[in-house]
């Protein structure tokens, strides 16, 4: 059978694949990386388009918040341009990072997730404990732990596989020309809002109260306990790749060194993994709460609802007087939705300058049915869960709350499942030679 393996750039390389037949990565990178290079004046033309046109709206959107709507909102939006390029050049993804795991025991993107919580945790918890940073007040991402939250985690993991993208790789991807992806976000946003009208019923099934490990143990013990669990997992995930490869998977070097490799990357995982936790610290600097990403499909979706006649003031959701309030007002003084603009437009900027902005319209009807029904999953799996990969998982566990330790654990059992079914979508799980077999 053939099945595509692509870049977030969009651009695919067919491969045959069969579960007995595997494929040396250092082959398939190095041709994709080869292919995603601009041929001719028109693709270069295109990639310098894309970069310079989405620097400009970058530049000139935060002009605009500072003067219309706050100095805040602005810096926010640059924060999220920053996350944007971040994510793109370090093709720092959550979904294939699970996959790979799950499939073929490499550990590469799990540790780095590892490495982004330990540095989110040692710059959160003082700060989280102290209840200020910088003269802003913050609060944490802190919630219950319920049949709600498993559910939703659970579904979250199986529509991320099934999507080909977390919630922040969907923003990326798209800033970074998958037209697939678009879909993807279309319901997404459906699914969020299909979320929000059945949230009340998902609250009103069992939960445990709010587990808020700095205030239980404060947080230089919670903080010591939280680094022995990343180191834990890190550790695991090496001797997993070991014992399954003999050796840790590593990708091919790149051309590009220096300066050139920052502004046009691939960059280094640990280089995403440092950018994301900083930038993470940031937001919750200057908007006194950590990132989060899904809220804000939830609110364009039912905003659009809202204008065709659907009386969406009268679910529980919206009636919590901080969201009735953001259901009425512009988008642009959502912090979520600001962010999430910045994203997209990030990674555009960085897709221009790496020479990778290069959309195509041609998908596959069975990876469009997947596109649709992972993204509907992941959108209504967020709501029930109290956010996402970002929100729930590493803005959670950032704030020392046990709900982002079960949201993972869940979602990891949901990504499982997701990616036994890729193939009957015509999605790839990708899978190594093992030893020797380059």
């Amino acid at each position: 059978m053939l099945y595509n393996v692509a870049r977030p750039c969009g651009l695919a390389l067919r491969l045959r694949y069969s579960p007995n037949t595997f494929v040396c990565p250092d082959l398939v990178m190095t041709t994709i990386d080869t292919l995603a290079q601009p041929v001719g004046g028109g693709p270069l033309d295109r990639n310098r388009l894309a970069a310079l046109f989405s620097a400009a709206l970058l530049g000139l959107g935060a002009l605009w918040l500072g003067e219309t709507i706050s100095g805040k909102q602005a810096a926010l939006f640059l924060v999220g341009g920053a996350l944007g390029v971040v994510l793109y050049h370090a093709a720092f993804g959550f979904t294939s990072a699970y996959r790979v795991l799950i499939a073929d025991g490499r550990g590469a993107g799990l540790r780095a997730q590892m490495a982004m919580l330990a540095l989110a945790a040692v710059l959160f918890f003082p700060a989280i404990a102290g209840g200020s940073l910088f003269g802003q007040t913050v609060a944490p991402n802190v919630h219950p732990i319920g049949v709600g939250l498993v559910v939703g985690a659970f579904l979250f993991g199986v529509g991320m596989q099934l999507g080909s993208g977390c919630a922040s790789g969907t923003l990326y991807t798209v800033g970074g020309g998958s037209t697939r992806m678009v879909v993807t976000l279309a319901f997404f946003i459906f699914g969020s809002t299909i979320g929000s009208a059945h949230f009340d019923w998902w609250e009103s099934l069992p939960k445990f109260p709010p587990v808020d490990t700095i205030k239980l143990f404060g947080w230089p013990a919670a903080l010591a306990g939280h680094l022995a669990l990343f180191a834990l997992i890190a550790g695991s995930a090496i001797l997993i790749e070991r014992r399954i490869h003999g050796r840790l998977i590593s990708k091919p070097e790149t051309a590009r060194q220096g300066f050139a490799r920052f502004l046009r990357g691939p960059w280094p995982l640990v280089w995403g993994a440092v950018g994301l936790a900083v930038l993470n610290f940031l937001t919750l600097a200057i908007a006194g709460k950590p990132w989060g990403v899904t809220s804000a499909f939830a609110l364009w979706g039912s905003q659009l609802a809202d204008a065709i006649g659907i009386d969406v003031a009268s679910w529980s959701y919206w009636q919590a007087p901080k969201r009735a309030a953001e259901l009425h007002q512009s988008l642009f003084r959502d912090i979520t939705s600001v962010m999430d603009l910045g994203i997209i437009l990030g990674a555009m900027v960085a897709a221009g300058l790496a020479g990778r902005f290069a959309p195509t319209w041609r998908i596959p009807a069975r990876s469009l049915t997947a596109a649709v029904i992972g993204g509907t999953l992941m959108g209504y799996g967020a709501r029930l869960a109290y956010g996402c990969n970002i929100g729930s998982y590493f803005s959670g566990i950032a704030s020392g709350s046990l709900h982002g330790w079960v949201w993972i654990v869940a979602a990891m059992v949901g990504s499982a499942l997701g990616t036994w079914i890729r193939p009957a979508f015509g999605l790839a799980v990708e899978r190594t030679a093992r030893r020797g077999a380059c």
